[in-house]
């Protein structure tokens, strides 16, 4: 990315100000890009152990997969997931805050004595699935806040610093070197005069 600039005080005077600027902000983002990367490897990891529990959760409910055919799964559904919001390094995201479900009533005399456990385990079940969704939407809101924040810290090291810096030395350059002309040329008038 070239810097435009022109050779003059005030054009040095803004670019050492963007410089500045630029430096001291670097370390903030570092330290949010770093947060953001922990945070990203958390919620990995979250995701990951939810999945693991959902599958074991499915393992166990296909043991009894006979008694599925006779359950009626009307009787439970989600009605509403609550969500709040969290800021993580800067970023808000979403946090589930709880599942809440919709459970029909249904004879305890006229339906199998384990209808309540199933009604348990499907609620379970749900709130793991629902749960694991969640930290996986979660988790590629934090990739992408990470990819962006990464972005910015290459674009400030690897491009604006540097080229900043550079504009600098040669703005700086340009006017010892105009400095200079000017010197030897007042010396060579004098020169003259003085013959």
């Amino acid at each position: 990315m070239a810097i435009q600039f022109q050779y003059n005080k005030t054009s040095l005077q803004g670019i050492e100000k963007q410089l500045k600027m630029r430096q001291r902000s670097l370390p903030t983002i570092k330290s949010k890009e770093s947060s953001l990367r922990m945070e990203v490897k958390r919620s990995k990891d979250e995701a990951l152990r939810l999945q693991k529990q959902l599958e074991a959760e499915i393992a166990a409910y296909e043991k009894a997969a006979a008694l599925w055919n006779e359950f009626d799964g009307s009787l439970v559904a989600v009605r509403d997931v609550r969500l709040s919001a969290v800021k993580i390094a800067g970023i808000r995201i979403p946090a589930l805050e709880e599942v809440v479900f919709a459970v029909q009533p249904f004879s305890l005399f006229n339906s199998p004595k384990w209808y309540p456990d199933g009604i348990h385990l499907l609620q379970s079940l749900a709130r793991t699935g629902i749960a694991y969704e969640f930290c996986c939407k979660k988790t590629a809101l934090l990739e992408h806040a990470r990819k962006k924040t990464t972005q910015k810290v290459n674009l400030f090291e690897k491009v604006q610093i540097p080229g900043f810096e550079d504009a600098i030395r040669k703005i700086k350059r340009f006017m010892e070197d105009e400095e200079n002309l000017s010197k030897s040329s007042q010396k060579i008038m004098k020169a003259k005069q003085t013959e």
